[in-house]
């Protein structure tokens, strides 16, 4: 709580904005992409497994993000597909195409 907040004031948890959530999920989809692209220029001296792997994460990953971006659309983005609350925005931050709350991703919520 900051020095000049009032303590009887309810502070309401901050939220992303659609802009600053679109941002992130274009940070993360340019990550993957170039991950990809890596991939391709790595050429036949690299694992294959270890490529084939990291491929399907990155392309996992791309589809989460579009998932996101439509939820973004229907205004569901930012709330838990299991119980339907709001995802803390902390959360939101660190791993923007999240559908669940800590909680929920782990069983307890």
């Amino acid at each position: 709580m900051s020095l000049d907040t009032p303590r009887n004031t309810t502070r309401r948890p901050r939220t992303l904005t659609t802009h600053e959530a679109r941002q992130r999920l274009e940070h993360e989809r340019n990550a993957r992409l170039a991950q990809l692209r890596a991939m391709d220029e790595a050429g036949p001296d690299a694992e294959e497994q270890v490529m084939a792997a990291q491929r399907d994460v990155a392309e996992r990953v791309l589809t989460e993000i579009e998932d996101a971006s439509s939820r973004i659309q229907d205004g569901s983005y930012g709330v838990c597909v299991a119980c339907g609350r709001p995802v803390p925005v902390e959360r939101l931050e660190i791993l923007p195409y999240t559908r669940f709350c800590v909680p929920c991703l782990h069983g307890t919520g």
